[in-house]
């Protein structure tokens, strides 16, 4: 299946005849949408438990429902559990694409963290996830998604990059190699398990280090280039396949952004504040279980490199909004003023842990790129919120609403983001990649685990902390 293809008019169409086979919800009745239970791949007690005290403590029905449904979406329909050689191994897809991204299946199992030391199976399906991302990044570090099976030649065999049998695609972007780190890391410091990382996930550490370091080009381009014959310009790499020209200057190149769309300037922004957060999290595992002193220090080193380097290239001076950070900047002095929905973005960077959302810098470029001055928020009847170049214009993302709520201090905020999420399922149940701002019954891929499950933690982390809000 094309990623692509979830974006052309027979999506959108789609979506009607999707809509049709349903009873659209009304003020109290809500149709039966969650996969049936004899279906499902994985039950976990503890998130149904948690699902039957939403919806008895929230007394807005249609939250009940869209929790129910969204928040186990990736247990219910995109998990693959087992065993291989003794160890845990779970293979997780995005939806409705039979590939597992790096990024997404860290971030679609990472609301369940929360449950894990009271869930034994839970726990084990989590540590197969660790599990498997080792294996992926040992297979090829530059490579984004990956099949099941090793041996699967996909669609995009004909990419000229080193492509090679089990992946999906092989489209470069940093925060590939940042979110296997961030769930271990969260993984380790809740349950003192140590058991996923042995001398397999040690050496997709080393393999880790060793991308972000010929990434910074010091020398030379590096081994990775790409190109794709393709009518979309944001699928391949200009240059050869290898991007416009960076001054070395410290920065991580990224080719591609977490939208799997190609950077314009190559030093991603928010993606290298995730990988000096990153890297310091796997100096500190790599100190604290396995004793390795000299790969903690070169992990360190780097992020205190890329971080200095942020410090000095990422923050602009705006004529509105004073400093702000860029999206994406070359080291030569260029830069680009926007923001993209997906995460890492330069909104979600508190999300990440990659900054806290006090600082000035943050707050100012905040305010810029929920405006119009970012070319990518719009905003309509419907709703508002951040969008990108993979769907285009008009088309807001679900995901940076709720990012929008997860990083803000403001209560009035974060309640009018979950009411506007709550108005723009489109009937269905459940959040999709995107929506038009004046017409929300038009979106973008009617099953995206991970919009789903990261909408689940929104409202679960807000009826933890502030039930008033789902008043």
């Amino acid at each position: 299946m094309r990623r692509r293809q979830f974006i052309s008019t027979g999506t959108i169409l789609g979506a009607s005849v999707f809509l049709s086979k349903l009873s659209i919800a009304a003020d109290t009745t809500f149709p039966t949408v969650r996969i049936p239970a004899a279906q499902r791949k994985f039950t976990s007690k503890l998130v149904e438990q948690a699902i039957k005290e939403f919806k008895s403590k929230v007394k807005n029905p249609e939250l009940g429902w869209l929790f129910e449904n969204c928040f186990p979406n990736t247990l219910d329909t995109t998990v693959t559990y087992r065993a291989t050689d003794g160890k845990p191994d779970t293979y997780v897809i995005t939806g409705d694409i039979d590939a597992m991204w790096l990024r997404d299946s860290s971030a679609q199992v990472w609301p369940y963290l929360a449950f894990i030391n009271k869930d034994a199976e839970l726990k084990k399906l989590v540590a197969g996830v660790i599990n498997r991302q080792a294996t992926c990044i040992l297979r090829d570090s530059y490579a984004n998604a990956f099949y099941d099976d090793p041996a699967k030649v996909g669609e995009w065999k004909n990419d000229v990059t080193k492509m090679k049998p089990g992946l999906h695609e092989r489209k470069w972007e940093i925060d590939s190699l940042c979110y296997p780190i961030r769930l271990a890391y969260k993984y380790w410091k809740l349950t003192g398990d140590a058991s996923p990382f042995d001398a397999k996930w040690k050496t997709s550490i080393q393999s880790t280090l060793k991308t972000f370091k010929e990434q910074q080009r010091k020398e030379n381009d590096g081994p990775y280039s790409f190109q794709r014959t393709t009518s979309w310009a944001t699928d391949g790499v200009p240059m050869n396949g290898f991007g416009y020209p960076v001054k070395p200057v410290g920065l991580i190149c990224s080719a591609f952004r977490p939208s799997d769309d190609a950077t314009i300037y190559s030093f991603l922004v928010p993606s290298n504040f995730f990988a000096v957060t990153s890297l310091k999290q796997a100096a500190e595992m790599v100190m604290v279980i396995l004793k390795d002193t000299a790969l903690a220090a070169e992990l360190n080193a780097l992020a205190t490199e890329v971080n200095t380097a942020l410090q000095k290239h990422a923050v602009i001076n705006h004529p509105d909004y004073g400093k702000v950070y860029a999206y994406e900047v070359n080291g030569f002095g260029s830069f680009n003023l926007m923001d993209d929905a997906n995460v890492p973005s330069l909104l979600g960077m508190p999300y990440l842990d990659a900054i806290k959302n006090t600082d000035p810098v943050y707050i100012n470029t905040r305010k810029m790129l929920l405006s119009l001055n970012n070319p990518f928020f719009f905003k309509g009847t419907a709703g508002e919120g951040i969008g990108g170049p993979h769907i285009g214009k008009d088309m807001i993302w679900p995901i940076s609403i709720i990012i929008r709520a997860l990083t803000s201090n403001d209560d009035a905020e974060i309640k009018q983001c979950i009411e506007t999420l709550r108005k723009t399922h489109g009937g269905t149940g459940f959040m999709h990649e995107s929506f038009h701002k004046n017409d929300p019954t038009k979106f973008t891929r009617k099953w995206f685990a991970w919009a789903n499950t990261l909408f689940g933690e929104l409202l679960w982390e807000t009826y933890t902390t502030k039930p008033q809000l789902l008043a």
